[in-house]
Parts: structure tokens; sequence; C-alpha cells
């Protein structure tokens, strides 16, 4: 990102910018509701990435370009695509999620201001920082169990730790969407503020830490993670084996399906 004195940095699907040791990252693909693709999860990865490794950086704010913060997989492309996992994938190619990495292993404190729906992959996203702040429109739901699948390593690493084991279960079982005010009952965010004061409320936060010393920052940072979460990895690559075993179920390709044709879907467990 180079120097910190105001630069941005653009990509195609994601935008970048930083002040002042604050890095904004925002998913920029408003016409897809900042639906990820596979250039859009490379360049989120590379972003955050960039943004850790960067010595001026001391704070990032991850959102989306409104309306949306992230609406999680782009079904057409990445699960009903030519990419999507075949039966000939085997769990032993498993790895966790490189963009899900990027945010776990992110140096710095990682803030999301969630600014509109963070479903399925952009609730995951949504888990993966330190702090969420949520607009009066933020809408949060682990869609997985819709589409035939699990959870991404956030709804087992990090979202029964957020919010309590029943808690995630309930949300991981029925794929049920929730809002801002109760994603504030349960503690799944910090603070619920008007659509317009979020990303001032989330820079000004974003500010107080950065003006912090960045080495003490880090540490606590590091000592939070063993503390409440511990290694991610291990689960992490359990998720993404599931989900490629789940992948090539009749149930998940009937998920695709019936989001694609806007129908009910009708599942037979197999």
């Amino acid at each position: 990102m180079g120097s910190m004195t105001e630069t941005t940095e653009a990509f195609e699907c994601v935008a970048c910018a930083a002040t002042d040791h604050v890095a904004v990252i925002t998913l920029n693909r408003p016409h897809r509701r900042n639906a990820l693709n596979y250039q859009a999860y490379d360049e989120l990865e590379a972003a955050l990435r960039a943004a850790s490794a960067d010595p001026e950086v001391r704070c990032v704010v991850v959102t989306g370009a409104d309306p949306a913060f992230c609406s999680g997989d782009d079904v057409a492309e990445i699960m009903a695509g030519p990419k999507a996992f075949s039966a000939s994938t085997t769990p032993r190619e498993a790895a966790p999620t490189p963009a899900a990495m990027a945010a776990l292993e992110c140096a710095k404190p990682l803030i999301a201001a969630v600014n509109g729906a963070a479903v399925g992959w952009g609730m995951e996203l949504a888990l993966f920082a330190d702090i969420r702040l949520a607009s009066e429109k933020a809408r949060f739901a682990e869609l997985f169990v819709k589409r035939g699948l699990v959870s991404d390593v956030g709804g087992f690493y990090r979202l029964p730790a957020v919010v309590g084991p029943a808690k995630a279960a309930e949300l991981l079982f029925t794929g049920d969407v929730i809002d801002a005010a109760e994603a504030l009952r349960i503690g799944l965010v910090s603070e619920v503020v008007a659509h317009e004061a979020l990303m001032p409320r989330a820079l000004a936060l974003a500010a107080r830490i950065a003006a912090n010393p960045p080495l003490a920052v880090q540490a606590l940072k590091a000592g939070l993670q063993r503390a409440a979460y511990g290694d991610p990895r291990e689960i992490g690559t359990w998720a993404i084996a599931e989900i490629r075993r789940l992948m090539r179920t009749e149930d998940h390709k009937e998920g695709v399906a019936s989001f694609l044709e806007k129908r009910e879907p009708v599942f037979k467990g197999r």
C-alpha cells in the first residue's frame, strides 16, 4: 500500500484506501451485492495480506459498497460454474480458505463495518474481524445449510465463542436471517448505529486504536487470539473437506438450483 498518508489502491472487485495509519478495504461488487467470485476472493486475500504487512498500517476496516456488506459466494460462479468442486476432489486436497486465513492472520486490529447484508461467507468475513459495528440496515445469516453445505471456519471457530454454542447451533442449523437489533442483543456486534453514521463511527474507532503504541496493540491482538480462539487451521481444513464432500451431494445441487430458479428447495438427504 506504500506510504499511508492518503493512498489508494484499486482492484476490480475490491477497493483499498489508507489514511493516517488506517486502511479501509471495501468489497466493490455492488451490482452483485458484493458476492464473492474467484477474483474477489483473491483480491480480498491480497488486500488483507498487504495491510497486515504494511508497517504504516495500524488498524484495518473492512466494509462493502452499499447496499450490502457481502452476500456470500457468487452462487452462479462458485457453486454452479465450471470450477465448482467435482467428484474427483478429495478431502486430502482440502485447506483453509486463503482469504479466511488472511483475515484471521491479519496482525493489525480488524474492524468490520457491516453496512447491509452479511450472509453466508459475508457473515464469516464479519466474524473474522476483532470488532463488528453494524448499520441499522445490517442483516446476518449463516446460510450454508440452505445450500446443503457447512460453514467455513468462521461459523465453527469464531461464532460459538462470540454468541455461545447454543445460539451458534441455532444460527447454523436453521440458516435464519437476524437483524441488527438481534445481532446486538446476542453479542454478535458491539454497536448498532444509523446507516450514515457507520463509517464515521468505524473510522473514529480505528483512529483511537491507531493512536496507541502499535507493537503493544499487535501483542494484545495476538494474546486475544491465543486466549479466546486458538489455532483455526485444523477446523478450517476439516470444514473445507466437508464442504468439498457435500458439494457432490444431490441436496447441494438442489439448493443451488432452487436459489437460481427462485423456488423452494426439496431436500432428499442424498
